[in-house]
């Protein structure tokens, strides 16, 4: 029998949280926070097959690309924004770039920073993540965590690595939100040979089931990157974009989470200060309750409350023009409520909330 093959290629966004697929019927939605981007987004190359019917091929290099290009603009921003609010002694969050550097700074000096170099304006990659990572492996909080949420940077690349290798659910955002909301991962889903690939960044976005604020999901256990954290306090500083924040906030709207969900980090001893004015932080600041370092397992016992959600109160007209999923939201709550949400001060926006 004659077989004909026929074979369609397009490229088109991978598709971002659309209004339809959120639910809005929740009004508990207290956080500060960074735009999402969703334009500039990589492609994806879909092939048509009568042999194979619908076989859907991930583009890694186009999507790698763009990762880095997006990366690269959002970090430079990132530089202009922290020498404006480092100069600006008036500015309520200056204080938190001058730590923010300083690491940075001893990190690169040091030598102690692996790639991707430099570290500056990162959540820094160290020489020996992957231990501290096999530290928060053994865990009893990690070993009973059935679902754990993990930051896409790299120095979590291991802990995303044993999530998976023992046969937990993953739970990762996409860089900077701007491909997508959350992907959640098992290794049901993988095989030995994709399991490492589905550890990065292109593996989240090839491999993953992207899911929506109505999921309904129970993390047992989140993993968060820093780029300095105290010790004694909790109190935890990173690359200054906010979308930890974000994620932390989304999550417990979902009702994901709650006050008792631990928060991990892992980093370099030389990442942890004892100056981080707890009296300065803000109330969308998330602490952390256990550090893994190369060295050492600390637990915090921390005092500092943690963010309940998003802070309408807290958000500025300016950044809520940029966030549509949030304005969607909020529209809605004031629709199914018939009162109107509170709307914070009005700025002029940094480079990172206004990149395209």
């Amino acid at each position: 029998m004659e077989v004909h093959v026929s074979r369609i290629s397009s490229t088109f966004p991978f598709p971002s949280i659309s209004k339809h697929s959120l639910n809005l019927s929740k009004s508990n939605f207290p956080i500060s926070l960074s735009s999402l981007n969703y334009s500039n987004i990589p492609k994806f190359s879909f092939k048509l097959d009568s042999k194979k019917r619908n076989d859907v091929v991930f583009d890694e290099a186009a999507y790698e690309a763009e990762l880095h290009r997006l990366d690269a603009e959002a970090r430079k921003a990132m530089a202009e924004t922290s020498k404006i609010e480092t100069q600006n002694q008036e500015d309520p969050k200056a204080w938190k770039w001058v730590i923010r550097k300083r690491i940075w700074d001893l990190m690169e000096a040091q030598n102690i920073a692996q790639f991707p170099r430099p570290v500056h304006h990162r959540i820094p990659n160290f020489i020996g993540a992957s231990i501290a990572a096999n530290k928060l492996n053994e865990l009893e909080e990690f070993k009973v965590a059935k679902c754990v949420k993990v930051n896409p940077d790299t120095p979590q690349k291991q802990v995303r690595f044993l999530t998976l290798n023992g046969g937990k659910q993953l739970l990762t955002p996409q860089p900077r939100l701007r491909t997508g909301f959350f992907s959640v991962l098992e290794s049901s889903m993988l095989s030995a040979a994709t399991v490492k690939e589905a550890c990065t960044s292109a593996g989240v976005a090839k491999y993953g089931r992207p899911i929506g604020l109505e999921e309904k999901i129970k993390v047992d256990l989140i993993v968060i990157g820093s780029v300095a954290v105290d010790p004694k306090t909790g109190a935890r500083l990173g690359k200054g974009e906010g979308f930890a924040e974000l994620e932390y906030g989304m999550l417990r709207y979902m009702g994901a989470i709650d006050d008792s969900t631990p928060v991990v980090t892992s980093v370099h001893d030389e990442q942890l200060v004892d100056d981080i004015p707890v009296d300065k932080l803000l109330i969308h600041d998330v602490p952390v309750d256990i550090i893994c370092t190369p060295t050492r397992v600390i637990f915090t016992n921390t005092s500092i409350p943690k963010p309940q959600g998003i802070y309408w109160d807290k958000l500025s007209p300016e950044k809520l023009s940029q966030i549509r999923i949030l304005r969607e939201l909020k529209s809605k709550i004031e629709q199914e409520t018939g009162q109107k949400l509170p709307t914070g001060p009005s700025e002029k926006l940094p480079p990172t909330a206004r990149r395209r």
